[in-house]
C-alpha cells in the first residue's frame, strides 16, 4: 500500500472542523442484534443479523460484529462487517460525520475509527474514498492510503452552502 501524500493533506484540511461529541465517550454502549454468541474464556462476544451499535450518537449498523474485550475493560475493539457496515456521529458544532466500508474497526482505548474496504467518509459534504481511512476521533486526524496497483484515493470538496 503506498500512501497518497496529497490526498493525506487535503484530508487534514477536510478534518479541522471534525470533533466527536466529547459527551459521546462518556455513554454507555448498546448492541442490539438478531443473534449473540459469547466465548467467556476467549473474551470474545459476536453478534449477527442487523446489527446496531450506539454511543450517545454515535452509530453503527452492519451484518456481524465481534467484540475482542481481551484487553481489558474499556479497551474494547468493535469490528463491525456489512455490505457495507455504516458509521455516523454527530459532532461538536452539530456537524454530522458519515463513513462506510466493508469492515469498521473501532477501538475504544484509542478512539480510532479504520475503515477498510471501499471506505468511504462524508463530512459537510465532503467525501474521501479509498481502500483504507483510519480516523482518529481524539486528534481530529484522518489519512487514507490507496492498495498498490488499485484506485487511488479520491477526495471530493463542496461548498457547504450546496
Amino acid at each position: 500500500m503506498k500512501i497518497n501524500k496529497l490526498s493525506a493533506l487535503l484530508l487534514l484540511c477536510l478534518s479541522t472542523s471534525v470533533l466527536a461529541k466529547t459527551t459521546d465517550f462518556s455513554e454507555p454502549i448498546e448492541v442490539n442484534a438478531d443473534r449473540n454468541e459469547a466465548s467467556l474464556k476467549q473474551q470474545m462476544l459476536v453478534y449477527s443479523g442487523n446489527v446496531i451499535v450506539k454511543q450517545g450518537t454515535l452509530l453503527i449498523k452492519a451484518d456481524k460484529l465481534t467484540v475482542d474485550r481481551s484487553a481489558g475493560e474499556g479497551k474494547e475493539v468493535f469490528i463491525a462487517v456489512g455490505k457495507p457496515a455504516v458509521y455516523s456521529q454527530v459532532l461538536d458544532g452539530e456537524k454530522p460525520i458519515q463513513a462506510s466500508a466493508e469492515e469498521i474497526r473501532y477501538a475504544m482505548a484509542t478512539r480510532v475509527l479504520t475503515l477498510t474496504g471501499k471506505a468511504e467518509i462524508t463530512q459537510s459534504g465532503s467525501l474521501v474514498r479509498s481502500a483504507k481511512i483510519e480516523y482518529d476521533l481524539l486528534k481530529q486526524q484522518l489519512s487514507a492510503e490507496s492498495e498498490e496497483g488499485k484506485e487511488r484515493v479520491t477526495t471530493i470538496f463542496t461548498s457547504e452552502g450546496k
